[in-house]
């Protein structure tokens, strides 16, 4: 199995026992969430120490260790991205499977569980992107839109989403449901690993919002800002937001 159809195939799983995990539930909200974090997590770790044994992993419900540090292949996963949305029985939640090759998000597979039937976005399975609309549409966080997603939306005419976890919206640009995804304010390296894999294997602009490459497997694994957009608009977007 390759790493892609392996990131997949975990995706796939882990999203069907967070489904279980919910629809079994006496409880919600926040004790669901923190259900469906711990058991996917045990699911997702247990798999890829069993499948890839040599490589390094980091996981948001996991213990950090400085041993993967020293490793080339490191695996980044969110048990639940959106754990909110996920415990509000929402569809707006993401599975996130990616690995980082030399610090590059190279691998990665988002599950969209609640989805109807279910979807899971790969790197390894790609197709054009679809026609955009004639205002872009930037996806936001539904409680706290960044402001400067919200000033560069507004100086381009463009149109505002609101929608939960960051796999979520970073889907949606590969989907064709909005154009540009520009956050700031509060992720981590599992936020986007497997998002920015996707996303640009579907041939997205995937940087930091001052331009930069996103770099993962770093000893601090806070990655507070990213842009995930249609290449037409990236020179424009982050000329707006250098001047903010």
């Amino acid at each position: 199995m390759t790493d892609a159809e392996l990131a997949a195939h975990l995706a796939q799983i882990a999203g069907d026992i967070l489904l279980n995990v919910r629809e079994c539930a006496v409880f919600e909200g926040k004790a669901l969430g923190k259900a469906g974090d711990a058991t996917a997590n045990e699911f997702l770790c247990h798999a890829l120490r069993d499948a890839r044994p040599d490589d390094g992993l980091l996981s948001e419900e996991e213990k950090d260790s400085t041993a993967r540090l020293a490793q080339s292949r490191v695996w980044i996963v969110d048990p639940v991205d959106g754990t909110r949305e996920y415990g509000e029985k929402r569809s707006d939640w993401a599975v996130h499977v990616g690995l980082a090759i030399d610090g590059v998000a190279q691998i990665g597979a988002v599950a969209l569980p609640g989805l109807d039937g279910g979807t899971v976005l790969r790197s390894d399975q790609t197709a054009p992107l679809p026609k955009p609309a004639p205002r872009p549409r930037f996806l936001v966080s539904r409680t706290r839109p960044a402001k400067e997603a919200t000033a560069v939306c507004e100086a381009m005419g463009g149109e505002l989403v609101g929608m939960g976890s960051a796999g979520a919206k970073a889907m949606a640009v590969v989907r064709g449901e909005a154009e540009i995804y520009l956050h700031s304010g509060g992720q981590y390296e599992w936020d986007s690993c497997a998002p920015v894999a996707v996303a640009a294997a579907h041939g997205l602009h995937c940087s930091r919002i001052d331009g930069s490459p996103i770099r993962y497997n770093q000893a601090d694994t806070y990655l507070p800002d990213l842009l995930i957009c249609r290449p037409e608009y990236a020179e424009h977007v982050l000329a707006l937001v250098a001047q903010l």
